[in-house]
């Protein structure tokens, strides 16, 4: 972002680098957010990989480790650097917890996910400003959750009108 520093990416170890940029996904040159997104909407299409256990278990401890290495990222490029997107990994995950994989739920997910990343909505905002890797990963539940919660509403208005997703 605008308070980003310039260090040798070399100075934070490859491991931290793969998983902080969403598998180098946050390299990429423009929307390296909705480029991480769409990485976890692939990985999300694995069989097996939106069972709740398995899903919940997965973005518990990525929620973890993504906190972990987004604080060593931080401490490196700055606040919230935008090669960092393991946060909306978590958050387009968070999105697609509880629903049916279907590929009309997955494309709502996706684009209600990045509104809400991007317009951050009370408390998606303030909560960005924690320190330590904390603010880069809570804002991005927090849009995640607000993105499930669209995509139910979503689904209830269409079932409403007689339009089964």
């Amino acid at each position: 972002m605008a308070n980003e520093k310039q260090p040798n990416a070399s100075s934070v170890s490859f491991l931290t680098r793969f998983i902080a940029t969403g598998f180098f996904s946050g390299y990429s040159p423009i929307a390296s957010g909705t480029a991480g997104s769409f990485v976890a909407l692939l990985l999300y299409f694995i069989p097996g990989f939106e069972q709740p256990r398995t899903l919940g278990i997965i973005i518990a401890a990525t929620c973890i480790i993504g906190t972990y290495v987004s604080s060593i990222m931080e401490k490196k490029f700055g606040d919230d650097p935008s090669i960092v997107v393991i946060d909306e990994v978590v958050g387009m995950w968070i999105s697609l917890l509880f629903l049916p994989k279907t590929m009309l739920i997955a494309t709502l997910a996706f684009f209600l996910f990045r509104a809400h990343d991007i317009v951050k909505i009370s408390p998606a905002r303030q909560l960005e400003a924690i320190p330590n890797g904390f603010g880069i990963m809570l804002d991005d539940i927090v849009a995640g959750i607000y993105a499930n919660l669209s995509v139910r509403i979503v689904l209830l208005a269409l079932e409403f009108v007689g339009v089964t997703a």
